[in-house]
């Protein structure tokens, strides 16, 4: 899910005046690990991701499993 700006400036201008993550966490319902990770950031604009690994090798499987006609 992506959070507009507004809404990541927030929580971490809410943690960064003494408010604490889990408690910023269960005010806007965001994960913990989401509101370290702003909090690690300068610019809080979404990240795209271009190219993700994926887990399964689409061409070795094809190769391995044959296809029911």
């Amino acid at each position: 899910m992506s959070y507009s700006i507004d809404d990541r400036k927030k929580v971490v201008t809410y943690v960064r005046n003494g408010g604490s993550v889990t408690s910023a966490a269960r005010i806007y319902q965001i994960g913990r690990t989401t509101i370290y990770e702003w909090l690690k950031r300068e610019n809080l604009s979404p990240i795209k991701v271009e190219h993700r690994q994926r887990k399964l090798d689409w061409k070795a499987l094809e190769r391995d499993v044959p296809r029911k006609s």
